[in-house]
């Protein structure tokens, strides 16, 4: 085990959870799934960026895990002995795996095959609560301390660095960040040919080099990418990964229907962004929008749906079925039946400069990494739902003070909860009645002014870093006529009179379906986006039972 900081949040401190010793019950319950092997000399049975690999239970002997690192190489990170299991959460996926396992000689192992792995998981439902939990754990393990993962050179709070490092960390990818000035940099970034207009760099584990990289590139280059199967017509495409379309898939793909889903950034949607959600049924002492998102994640691939990361939707064919969804590298995915769940935009604000300082200082998200980019700093929220206030709780415990800009009265958006910690905390300054008025700054955000409506009065900041909670706009541009829309540019539902296609959540389309923010009329809570993802799945047996 690696010697780490005593943390009770650490996943690898918690070894009965993240590397459990299973029982002799479990493992002779294992036993018919897979075969048991004597190895004879020392062998890599799996290696860093491998594909579908097998799951090993040691039974005598040792596997070795080794993490490969751009400046430190290969090292040894930990080993399983008997009774412990390898893997990780991309057992679940097609995704490149980040570690490789090394088997010493005289090590017996059972080997069941990735194809019987999920039955596995499902046949011997306790010891999957195990197996899953230990993946989900070691993955966030993996992230935290930045094992098995790139480093990514650059301007720690330049808007591109910050850009990548959120969509790598939203996908559960570990990351070093390395700034220009830290002491180690001009070495690394002469070893590895970078200057300054290379950067942000990723360097990857095997010595790549991805220089100012986008999100595609990202996906394909560090495995992150599942394609659409060739020629495939799925049952249920899924577009966009959050709450409303990951419940969808969990509850697809769980009852049988070949399921895939196609996500623009990351799963968790606008909701995986949220430092913590402490309203949801079933966690009463909240739990953050990245790791509710992780395990719907884990849980929709568990029962085999495909996650189609860093591509979008660019249009939708109905004029016959199967439908065709075209997608924004071009490719194409036949389907009988769609599930938008595209959510929506972030709504932005009409101040001179904005444009000048997205990505330079203006946010729309508060999670770990955007407090550690403003401890000890002065920030600046403008709206008053429940975001906004999550963020101004999250932010006021590292920044130095939150100063938190609200149209009208906080309370008439808000839970009460957050209302009253927001008015309590002494970090933390309401401005109710107040808009922005001027941004400024040289190459970042460095200034942002306001003014009181009622009062006239001007106020002004030294803010680096704006965040802006004022709502949404609906991903829906892509869909070009196709189906109804309201004036908003909401997906109409419930409008058939044909029995075989009358459902609340049924577009004007049949076999089309829409649920969560990007639904006319729905309520913009995870909680009833998840109801309503995993509700639609009912209408679209009921479609498919009717029409093939």
């Amino acid at each position: 085990m690696p010697d780490l900081p005593v943390d009770p949040t650490d996943p690898w401190i918690r070894p009965a959870q993240t590397f459990p010793l299973l029982t002799d019950d479990m493992i002779e319950r294992i036993r018919p799934y897979g075969t048991e092997e004597l190895v004879g000399e020392d062998t890599y049975v799996f290696r860093r960026g491998d594909h579908s690999i097998d799951f090993l239970l040691v039974l005598d002997g040792e596997l070795q895990m080794f993490a490969d690192d751009p400046i430190k190489g290969r090292h040894h990170l930990y080993s399983y002995t008997r009774g412990q299991f390898s893997g990780e959460q991309n057992m679940f996926t097609h995704r490149s795996i980040l570690l490789s396992g090394l088997c010493l000689a005289g090590s017996r192992v059972i080997r069941v095959c990735n194809e019987k792995f999920r039955a596995l998981i499902t046949g011997e439902p306790d010891i999957g609560e195990t197996i899953i939990r230990s993946y989900i754990l070691r993955r966030a393990g993996f992230v935290r301390h930045a094992t098995g993962g790139g480093i990514l050179v650059g301007h720690k709070e330049g808007g591109e660095l910050l850009g990548i490092q959120r969509f790598l960390i939203r996908n559960l990818y570990p990351v070093t960040i390395m700034g220009v000035n830290d002491p180690e940099a001009p070495d690394v970034m002469q070893r590895f040919g970078l200057d300054a207009d290379d950067l942000p760099a990723l360097i990857t584990p095997d010595h790549g080099v991805l220089k100012r990289p986008t999100n595609e590139i990202l996906a394909d280059e560090l495995g992150l990418f599942e394609p659409p199967e060739d020629d495939a017509v799925y049952d249920v495409v899924v577009l966009g990964a959050g709450p409303a379309g990951l419940a969808s898939a969990v509850y697809a793909a769980s009852e049988g229907l070949k399921t895939l889903v196609v996500e623009t950034m990351a799963p968790g949607g606008q909701a995986g962004t949220s430092s913590k959600i402490e309203n949801y049924l079933g966690f009463p002492t909240g739990i953050s929008g990245l790791a509710l998102a992780g395990r719907a994640h884990i849980q929709a691939q568990k029962f085999g749906a495909r996650l189609c990361v860093s591509r979008s939707a660019a249009s939708l064919d109905c004029s016959e079925a199967p439908y065709v969804i075209g997608l924004s590298d071009g490719r194409s995915v036949s389907t009988k039946t769609v599930v938008v769940a595209t959510g929506a935009r972030y709504r932005k604000l009409d101040v001179p400069n904005y444009a000048r300082f997205e990505g330079r200082g203006i946010q729309y998200a508060a999670t770990a990494m955007e407090g550690q980019v403003c401890s000890g700093q002065e920030v600046v929220i403008v709206g008053g739902g429940n975001s906004a206030g999550q963020a101004a709780v999250f932010l006021s415990r590292t920044a130095r003070h939150v100063h938190m800009l609200v149209r009208s009265k906080i309370s008439a958006t808000m839970s009460d909860y957050l209302v009253q910690r927001i008015k309590s905390s002494p970090h933390i300054t309401l401005c109710e009645g107040c808009e922005i008025t001027e941004l400024d700054g040289g190459q970042n955000l460095e200034t942002v002014a306001w003014v009181d409506r009622s009062t006239g009065q001007a106020s002004r900041c030294d803010a680096s870093n704006l965040f802006v909670m004022i709502g949404a706009e609906p991903n829906t541009d892509w869909l070009d006529g196709c189906l109804e829309l309201d004036r908003h540019g909401f997906v109409c539902t419930g409008l058939s009179s044909d029995d075989m296609t009358r459902h609340p959540y049924a577009a004007s389309k049949p076999g089309v379906f829409a649920v969560g923010d990007v639904r006319a009329g729905s309520v913009k809570r995870v909680a009833s986006a998840v109801g309503e993802g995993s509700v639609v799945v009912a209408a679209i047996h009921q479609y498919l039972a009717v029409v093939h």
